[in-house]
């Protein structure tokens, strides 16, 4: 039985509920007076039901596809402007118990290098990171009690936050570990952590069993109903997101958005963010052997009917994605991407020939922070580094108040800028320096408010002087 308000995964991810809204999305796909009604409605910004969303996934007319992806585009400038967030994983541990069978961490595989940072290794990779100029991480480990357990990554955290290298400093860590418990989460939350991040991989039941076949991950209801303990454990920002390739992505999107609309029953706030990973090669996977792999044009879809759906929410693509790709998908509806990543243990201090067998995938988008900086400047965005909103508490439905009236711009624009001038500072070469500079000015302007202007004018005159970190 679906209820949405319900805390049992089964019921707030029926199964019955997403086979009748594929059915009905199947019936209408070329119903143009209901498509054109779901647009008027996405029109209003108050985003779509699961059901609504599904029939504007699978429309075919090609004139009401490009107004899907013309509201996409408008819709994401309208909630986050042009600005793009910048982050980096950083994977602490490859250790893992269990049996998942997409993922190169397995427990079986027994030729993959198994590895531990030790703290004194964090703060050589943070240095490395701090050294590109990024200020917000995302911490990666296995499931392992014994190896990582939730005193591993507290202290990890602890260290990371701890390390003052020249002007760089984390300013937010977001954390993607495994399923826990409620008290874990309350831990999480003490130790100052951004975003808690978890990706469902698929939301079909049978397929999550056998997709992980052993280990504690296996346990299907405690995996999906982890964000409602998080919740309950103090965390109010959390991340969704499935692997796009292990089941049919009409299910997957339903499921997804299911899940966002559950949180936002229960607990007054949606997902702060959701991810769409495609599945990659890694160490012994081959994703050829999973059969449920989409193309582009279906990628580019889902990205943007997820941005029309729930546009208050921050949505992620990583360097599993091309340039080529990420740009398109930019254009409708991405508002964080990750640059100059790797995904091994150890993988920014050390070289990738060393630790390619601790990949936990194939990196596509291969190129350094500065060049992508740079790239995302050319193409008219605005690269940021701004952690403001979690350090000043503006988070959890404080966050969806200020994003969903549209006041949030207030201080994004702003806070964008200086940071972007803290990185052309530190860490940019003097083309990209020049870049940036010019695009600085062009959008200065742009800010409404002009006591907020002359304060951020100040601001950067401060930068440019040597002082940093300032916010609004």
């Amino acid at each position: 039985m679906y209820n949405k308000q319900s805390k049992k995964a089964e019921e707030f991810i029926s199964n019955e509920e997403i086979l009748e809204t594929l059915e009905y999305a199947e019936k209408n796909k070329h119903n143009e007076e209901l498509i054109d009604e779901i647009l008027n409605k996405a029109r209003l910004k108050k985003g779509l039901s699961h059901r609504e969303a599904a029939v504007l996934l699978d429309c075919d007319i090609p004139e009401k596809n490009e107004e899907i992806y013309a509201l996409a585009k408008q819709l994401k400038e309208d909630f986050y402007g042009n600005r793009i967030v910048m982050f980096a994983p950083l994977y602490l541990s490859n250790y893992c118990i269990n049996g998942c069978v997409y993922c190169p961490y397995h427990l079986k595989n027994k030729h993959i290098a198994r590895k531990k940072l030790t703290q004194e290794e964090i703060r050589e990779e943070v240095i490395a990171l701090q050294d590109m100029g990024h200020k917000r991480l995302a911490l990666e480990t296995g499931e392992d009690p014994i190896n990582n357990p939730i005193e591993y990554i507290l202290e990890s955290i602890n260290t990371i936050y701890s390390i003052k290298h020249k002007n760089g400093a984390i300013r937010r860590v977001n954390v993607n570990i495994a399923a826990t418990t409620v008290e874990n989460y309350k831990k999480l939350h003490d130790a100052g952590i951004g975003t808690y991040i978890l990706f469902q991989e698929t939301y079909h039941k049978e397929s999550y069993e056998a997709l992980h076949p052993t280990g504690p991950k296996h346990d299907y209801a405690y995996h999906t109903e982890a964000m409602d303990r998080a919740m309950q454990g103090g965390i109010d920002d959390v991340g969704l997101g499935v692997l796009f390739g292990l089941e049919r992505y009409r299910y997957e999107f339903a499921g997804l958005l299911m899940h966002a609309e559950h949180l936002e029953e229960v607990y007054g706030v949606g997902p702060h963010t959701i991810s769409v990973p495609r599945i990659r090669p890694a160490d012994d996977i081959d994703p050829n052997s999973f059969s449920n792999g989409i193309n582009d044009d279906v990628f580019a879809k889902i990205v943007a009917c997820i941005r029309i759906s729930v546009p208050y929410t921050g949505m992620i693509v990583s360097t599993r994605e091309s340039k080529k790709t990420r740009e398109r998908v930019l254009q409708l509806g991405v508002s964080q991407i990750s640059g100059g990543s790797k995904t091994s243990v150890g993988g920014y201090v050390h070289s990738e020939e060393e630790d390619d067998k601790s990949e936990q995938f194939d990196v596509i988008d291969q190129r350094p922070l500065g060049q992508v900086v740079k790239w995302l400047m050319e193409l008219g965005f605005i690269p940021s580094f701004c952690t403001a909103c979690y350090r000043e508490g503006r988070t959890g439905d404080r966050f969806m108040s200020l994003c969903k009236s549209g006041q949030i711009a207030n201080c994004c624009l702003p806070n964008a800028l200086m940071t972007l001038k803290e990185f052309l500072m530190d860490y940019a070469d003097e083309e990209t320096r020049e870049v940036g500079n010019q695009l600085i000015e062009t959008e200065l302007a742009k800010i409404p408010n002009e006591k907020v202007k002359q304060i951020a004018k100040d601001n950067l005159m401060s930068i440019t002087l040597g002082s940093r970190d300032f916010r609004f």
